[in-house]
């Protein structure tokens, strides 16, 4: 498998965009409750089918770029290929010196947005440090590990020392990046509205901001079209997040509706086939 994902890591965007584009397809075609997952979310959300139906194929792409990203050689720039709209948002960020925390929901392509930040904000401002959870599988560990492992870019496991490693980052003036539509473990999270259906929330991405004092920053990788490459988009948060620490319900809807407002603007691209409304998993709530 090691030896596929090499090979796949040296063809172009292009080539891995249209093979995901395919696999997007045959896994919609092939899995029934992912179909019935796809269309109950777009349902639930109010986006029309034709508006989503993309995403489809989009999935896929996600799937296959992986490769070139996580094996992506250092003396490759992204600068080719990634653009950057809303830096002058973190040059405010970190111009008060406050940390800052990157949120973005599972659009687009969210692992070039850590990339992008580390290659271009980094040398000025701290490296950002990013939140992952192992994969069960080896090799693939070993993978990802490998490719995280870059200039500019830290990772923090999913577990209280993690955590810790983010906040001392925050506390730094560093920036910390999450995808806080993730379902958290149980205990770890909040019931709030999510397209209008009631979801497990985490309340860590809240937690970090209240602790830190850290600006919390929209972020998501836009995927262009015929292996152009990609636009990482930054904005500001829609509402503030309260002040007070135990409002954590009230955090973590305005966190999805942060998210809502990201997806809504390119639905084509959100992986409608997350479950993201299933049950929250045992663990504990440290």
């Amino acid at each position: 498998m090691i030896r596929l994902f090499r090979w796949l890591s040296r063809r172009s965007l292009g080539f891995l965009h249209t093979l995901g584009a395919g696999v997007g397809w045959l896994g919609y075609v092939l899995s029934p409750t992912y179909r019935r997952r796809f269309r109950d979310h777009i349902a639930q959300a109010g986006i029309p089918a034709p508006a989503a139906r993309a995403a489809i194929a989009e999935a896929g792409r996600m799937i296959a770029e992986l490769p070139f990203l996580w094996l992506r050689p250092e003396s490759t720039p992204l600068s080719g290929f990634v653009q950057i709209e809303g830096g002058e948002f973190v040059e405010a960020a970190h111009a008060q010196g406050r940390g800052l925390l990157l949120l973005t929901p599972h659009l687009g392509c969210f692992e070039i947005c850590a990339q992008a930040y580390a290659e271009h904000f980094a040398s000025q401002y701290g490296p950002i440090t990013v939140l992952y959870r192992p994969a069960r599988q080896l090799w693939l560990r070993e993978v990802i590990e490998g490719s995280r492992a870059r200039p500019g870019l830290a990772t923090a496991p999913a577990s209280l020392a993690g955590v810790r490693q983010m906040i001392r980052a925050l506390r730094r003036g560093e920036t910390v990046g999450l995808l806080p539509d993730q379902v958290p473990p149980e205990g770890m999270g909040e019931w709030a509205p999510f397209f209008g259906r009631s979801a497990y929330t985490m309340t860590l991405a809240a937690r970090l901001a209240q602790q830190t004092g850290a600006l919390p920053l929209l972020i998501w990788g836009e995927r262009l079209r015929g292996g152009r490459g990609y636009t990482v988009r930054i904005s500001p948060m829609p509402e503030p997040l309260p002040a007070d620490a135990s409002a954590q319900a009230e955090s973590a809807a305005i966190v999805n509706r942060a998210m809502e407002s990201l997806i809504r603007q390119c639905p084509q691209q959100y992986l409608w086939g997350y479950h993201r409304y299933k049950a929250p998993r045992a663990g504990a709530a440290d």
